[in-house]
């Protein structure tokens, strides 16, 4: 009996130091790269005040869309077909897709250039610096992905901590010139540091010219892929653009500093969504039933610490807080209440998010996506129309909840329809 006990709990010892070693590096990745991000926000925010801060955010999240054009068409492909395969094919394919993810760098680098040269002034000297910093920002997301494929977090940890560390003397130089410009050249020549080292690190050498071959092979994943992140970004930048139309440039960055204040519970979401699919899909294999269950304790658990760190921010002393954002703390004060539902409403979402890509659901998970920016942009800017940056937030947090709600309809019905084609075993088992 006791082979036997030793038999069956060794593997589930096995299983559970896996889990805790993949989240453990997810974590500490992620943590990295959004603390780095974080840095930079305060940084600048305590620098240039709420007018250039909105400025940089335009350029932030205009990154972020530019950011997800990359993942779908490069690196997402990458970690769900080459997790795990031998060395050699690994090898191949992360020099395509990292040279995929470096040309859509210089191709969408080079539109936002051309954008900044017609919009001149301030805001367009921002789009000209981040157009030259974006091959280098996406190159050095896609080692991270590419390392994550190999089961090497603790390369994608190294990496980010590269970025970090030459990000600190680029900063003091940004800070003597004083403008947005500078900050942008600071953020992403660093990131460019890490990029070059991710080379040393990997010993590969990203193929561009692979570009278009690793496009064809993997459109069937990036053409979904692309269209659910360009979505979900595509709706943030929308939403950032017509904010600053409709009540200015300062209300972006007052919606970005709130969001800010959020940034280390959002770097701990983060680096769960490297690894809650995976586990949701092992789930689904070992145990179906208990699919819905696992899915809510997900989604719950991330809601449910969002409204906890909610409730910290708000006991924050003035002074404690202006010491972190400066000028940008009066205003994005008083948006904690309404950004912490919206952020506790979106984790209660990827929890069924996180359930239907593990049902391979492309179709659900893509109609729940289109369907929750929609809402996203539609209730941000209604909001911003009827009452300002207060009513943009507290718009943005009854459309993340409708998004939540149809997520979870969808993987309702989803996993009825897995039950109903599954097979008789598997039903008994």
């Amino acid at each position: 009996m006791t082979t036997e006990g030793e038999k069956t709990t060794a593997p589930a010892g096995s299983a559970r130091r896996a889990l805790v070693g993949r989240l453990s590096w997810g974590l500490a990745d992620q943590a990295a790269s959004s603390m780095t991000n974080f840095a930079v926000g305060i940084y600048v925010a305590r620098s240039l005040g709420v007018t250039a801060f909105g400025v940089f955010s335009l350029a932030w999240v205009t990154y972020g869309l530019v950011l997800n054009v990359s993942r779908g068409l490069a690196t997402d492909p990458l970690v769900v077909r080459f997790s795990g395969v031998p060395e050699a094919s690994w090898r191949g394919a992360v020099a395509r897709a990292s040279g995929t993810a470096l040309a859509v760098g210089a191709a969408l680098g080079a539109v936002s250039v051309l954008i900044g040269f017609g919009l001149g002034g301030g805001a367009g000297s921002a789009f000209v610096c981040l157009g030259v910093v974006l091959p280098g920002l996406l190159l050095q997301d896609a080692w991270r992905f590419a390392f994550f494929a190999a089961g090497a977090g603790r390369k994608a940890f190294v990496n980010d901590v590269v970025w970090g560390v030459a990000l600190v003397p680029a900063l003091v130089v940004a800070a003597r010139a004083g403008s947005v410009a500078a900050f942008l050249l600071a953020w992403g020549g660093s990131a460019a540091v890490a990029a070059a080292y991710g080379c040393l690190q990997s010993g590969i050498r990203p193929r561009s010219a692979g570009a278009g071959t690793w496009l064809r092979e993997h459109r069937d994943l990036g053409s979904r892929y692309l269209v659910e992140n360009v979505s979900n970004s595509g709706a943030g930048q929308l939403r950032a653009y017509g904010l600053g139309a409709i009540v200015g440039v300062g209300a972006v960055g007052t919606v970005r500093g709130a969001e800010l204040l959020l940034g280390p519970f959002l770097a701990v979401l983060m680096g769960l969504s490297l690894v809650t699919v995976a586990e949701a899909a092992r789930v689904l294999k070992r145990a179906p039933h208990r699919m819905r269950a696992f899915c809510l304790l997900l989604g719950g658990g991330q809601a449910a610490a969002a409204l906890l760190w909610g409730g910290a921010l708000l006991l924050v002393p003035d002074r404690a807080g202006a010491f972190v954002l400066g000028g940008v703390w009066g205003a994005a004060s008083a948006l904690i209440v309404p950004v912490t539902l919206g952020v506790a409403g979106a984790g209660l979402g990827t929890g069924a998010a996180a359930g239907l890509r593990a049902l391979g659901a492309a179709r659900r998970s893509l109609r729940a996506q289109l369907f929750a920016s929609a809402c996203y942009v539609g209730g941000g800017l209604g909001g911003a129309v009827v009452a300002g940056t207060v009513g943009s937030a507290w718009g943005v947090a009854a459309a993340t909840l409708c998004g939540s709600a149809l997520w979870w309809l969808q993987l309702r019905s989803a996993l009825r329809e897995h039950h109903r084609n599954s097979t008789p075993e598997a039903r008994t088992s």
